[in-house]
C-alpha cells in the first residue's frame, strides 16, 4: 500500500475525528456535571444539521457562518430543556432519567420525519470539492476547516471552565454537589448553563458535519451511540478524553474504509471500545472512581 495514500486517509480520519470529539465533548460535559446521560444527543446534532441546511437554502448562509446563530439557539434550547424538564428529574432514579431522555429523542426523530420526510439533505459549497496539496498529501478543505472550527470551539470551552467564574462554579458543582449548595451556589442554574453549553457544542459539530455527510432524520441514534463510544474510550467526564476518543474513532473508521470496506467502520470502532474496556475500563484519560 502506498504510504502517501495511508497518510492521506489518516489525516482525513484525524480531521473528522476532531468534529466527532466536539460532538462527544458536549455529552461528556453534561454527564460530568449534571450526571444525566443525554440519550437525545445525536438527535440534537441532527437537528443542528437540518438547521444549517435550512439557513443555507433560505439565505445562502455558509455552515461556518451558521455556527453562530445555531449555537446560540441551541444554548437557549439546552438551558430551557434542563431548567424546565430535566432538573425535576435530577433526584429521581436513573431509570426515570433514562426514560425521559429516550422519550425526548423519539419526539425529536419523529418531529424531523414529519417536517422534512425521510429523504437525505445536504449543502453544496465550492470548497467541498477542493483540496490543499502539501507534497503528496491532499487535505480536504471542508474537513480541514471543520476541524479548525471544532478545535477553536473546544479551546473556548476549556478556557471557560478554566478561567471564567461561572466555569469554576460549574466545576465546583461537579466536584461536590452538597458543598456547592452549602456555599450558596445556584446549582440548578449552573446545571442549566452546563446543558446549554453542551448543546451549543453539539450544534457547532452539527453545522460542521453537514459539510461531510448528508443528513436524514434517522441519523440521530447512530450519532448518539457514536458519542457514547467516544466518551467511554476517552473517559467519562474527561473533556480532553472526548477529543482524544473522537480522533481515535475517526482514524479507526478511516482505516476500516481503506483496509476493508466503509461498512466495516463500526466494527473497528466497537473493537477499539472493547479493547479499552478490557485494559483500561475508566477510559484512556478517565479517573478511577
Amino acid at each position: 500500500m502506498p504510504l502517501d495514500l495511508l497518510a492521506n486517509v489518516i489525516i482525513a480520519g484525524v480531521l473528522t475525528g476532531l468534529v466527532y470529539g466536539l460532538m462527544a465533548l458536549g455529552l461528556s460535559v453534561i454527564f460530568g456535571v449534571v450526571r444525566v446521560v443525554n440519550f437525545a444527543h445525536g438527535e440534537m446534532m441532527t437537528i443542528a444539521m437540518y438547521a444549517a441546511v435550512l439557513l443555507f437554502g433560505a439565505f445562502r448562509l455558509d455552515p461556518f457562518l451558521a455556527v453562530l446563530p445555531v449555537a446560540a439557539a441551541f444554548f437557549a434550547f439546552g438551558y430551557a430543556l434542563q431548567a424546565g424538564l430535566i432538573n425535576p428529574f435530577i433526584t429521581r432514579p436513573e431509570h426515570s432519567q433514562f426514560i425521559l431522555m429516550v422519550a425526548v429523542a423519539i419526539i425529536m426523530v419523529n418531529g424531523l420525519l414529519i417536517g422534512f420526510g425521510p429523504d437525505a439533505r445536504n449543502v453544496q459549497t465550492d470548497y467541498q470539492l477542493e483540496s490543499i496539496e502539501i507534497g503528496k498529501l491532499l487535505v480536504d478543505k471542508a474537513r480541514l476547516y471543520a476541524a479548525v472550527v471544532a478545535l477553536a470551539a473546544s479551546a473556548l470551552l476549556f478556557a471557560f471552565f478554566r478561567f471564567a467564574s461561572a466555569g469554576k462554579a460549574i466545576r465546583a458543582c461537579a466536584d461536590n454537589h452538597l458543598g456547592a449548595l452549602v456555599v450558596g451556589l445556584r446549582v440548578k442554574h449552573l446545571y442549566a448553563l452546563t446543558f446549554g453549553l453542551g448543546s451549543a457544542c453539539v450544534a457547532i459539530a452539527g453545522c460542521m458535519m453537514i459539510l461531510l455527510v448528508d443528513v436524514t432524520p434517522n441519523l440521530g441514534p447512530a450519532y448518539t451511540l457514536l458519542a457514547f463510544v467516544i466518551v467511554i474510550v476517552g473517559g467519562l467526564g474527561s473533556m480532553a478524553g472526548a477529543l482524544l476518543g473522537g480522533v481515535l474513532i475517526g482514524v479507526s473508521e478511516a482505516l476500516a474504509g481503506l483496509l476493508i470496506t466503509p461498512s466495516a467502520k463500526s466494527m473497528f470502532s466497537f473493537g477499539l471500545l472493547i479493547l479499552v474496556l478490557l485494559f483500561r475500563p475508566q477510559g484512556l484519560l478517565g479517573r478511577k472512581a
